[in-house]
């Protein structure tokens, strides 16, 4: 007869259920926005003023439209100052970025990792039924993953 003192192998734990991270958890809400028909330099003041880096611009009805980045806003600014012309009277829509990226509320904050990964974006803005509803950004997502609980396998 043959026996084994190698004892139980295994766990009887059940493994953990991996954890449901949303894009909905984890973005902000409360955001500044702008309209496509703004002065360019009432956003360039409120960028300052907020000391954000760029914003979603919207129609009336609240639709995504564009955004706008203090890089695009940079445009004007150099432009005007190197060639010593007062500033204009541009527009938003003369600078925004057409169609963005955008990201749904219920993607997992892991998908939404790999979309940051993969381009050369900051922020997206979060669109429900075409309306903005919100915007993760990097450091919201490294927020939602330093809190993750680890587990040894």
């Amino acid at each position: 007869m043959v026996m084994s003192f190698q004892g139980q192998r295994g766990s009887t734990e059940k493994t953990p259920e991996p954890q449901l991270m949303k894009v909905s958890d984890y973005m902000a809400t409360k955001l500044i926005t702008f309209h496509a028909d703004q002065p360019i330099m009432d956003v360039i003041d409120s960028l300052l003023k907020n000391r954000i880096s760029g914003g979603p611009v919207v129609n009336d009805e609240g639709e995504l439209v564009g955004v706008i980045s203090e890089g695009d806003c940079l445009k004007e600014i150099v432009a005007s100052k190197y060639h010593n012309l007062p500033f204009t009277t541009e527009k938003v829509n003369d600078y925004m970025t057409l169609n963005p990226i955008t990201i749904d509320p219920e993607m997992n904050i892991f998908e939404a990792a790999r979309n940051f990964l993969d381009s050369r974006v900051r922020r997206f803005p979060v669109v429900e039924n075409k309306k903005l509803i919100g915007q993760i950004s990097q450091k919201d997502i490294m927020r939602a993953v330093q809190n993750l609980k680890s587990y040894t396998w």
